[in-house]
């Protein structure tokens, strides 16, 4: 979360994600918000005209005067296809940079993701599937955490399809956050 309560006020209209229905709405120039967390290229905003929270995306950091953050670092292009010990480590990076918006933990240290496997394609690609949870049934942000996982794993080197899904079994419960989110969430 943000240390400071600034105001902003938007520079230019950008879509924006509301939390936690998942539907999007076009903020128009001039709305003015609070930045309440960036984390994972994304940033959180409080509108109250609009009833609470909604998220933009890093292309939109302009829009609030930040500056869009780093994509994570690929690795140099060899000419070869990536093997899957390779691509894993890659893989697991990009799902950490995805948040839920109103939680600053991200989905691997929440323990959402449950399982993630890649599978070679003819092309010498690799296919990913992830399946992941939310921590509540209801919440509407489920297709948009998992849109923005997809995105951020296709923008691998080496990956050729994507596909996330929301499960529901095992049930989410606190106790699967990692030592690192128990930590960042004060739970320990």
């Amino acid at each position: 979360m943000s240390d400071q309560n600034e105001w902003v006020e938007l520079s230019r209209d950008c879509e924006a994600v509301m939390v936690p229905a998942g539907h999007t709405v076009l903020l128009p120039q001039g709305t003015k918000a609070v930045v309440t967390q960036s984390l994972g290229g994304s940033y959180t905003l409080h509108v109250p005209q609009y009833g609470g929270l909604l998220r933009i995306s890093n292309r939109d950091a302009d829009a609030i005067g930040l500056t869009a953050a780093p994509e994570p670092e690929k690795p140099a292009d060899t000419g070869e296809p990536l093997t899957s010990e390779q691509l894993e480590p890659l893989v697991w990076e990009q799902l950490r940079t995805c948040y839920d918006p109103e939680i600053p933990v991200n989905i691997v240290d929440l323990g959402l993701v449950y399982d993630m496997q890649l599978q070679p394609l003819d092309d010498g690609r690799s296919r990913v599937d992830v399946k992941m949870t939310l921590t509540a049934q209801g919440c509407g942000m489920g297709a948009s955490i998992a849109a923005d996982a997809k995105y951020k794993i296709l923008a691998l080197p080496g990956i050729g399809e994507a596909e996330v899904e929301i499960v529901w079994s095992p049930v989410w419960n606190p106790n699967m956050i990692s030592p690192d989110g128990r930590a960042k969430l004060g739970m320990d």
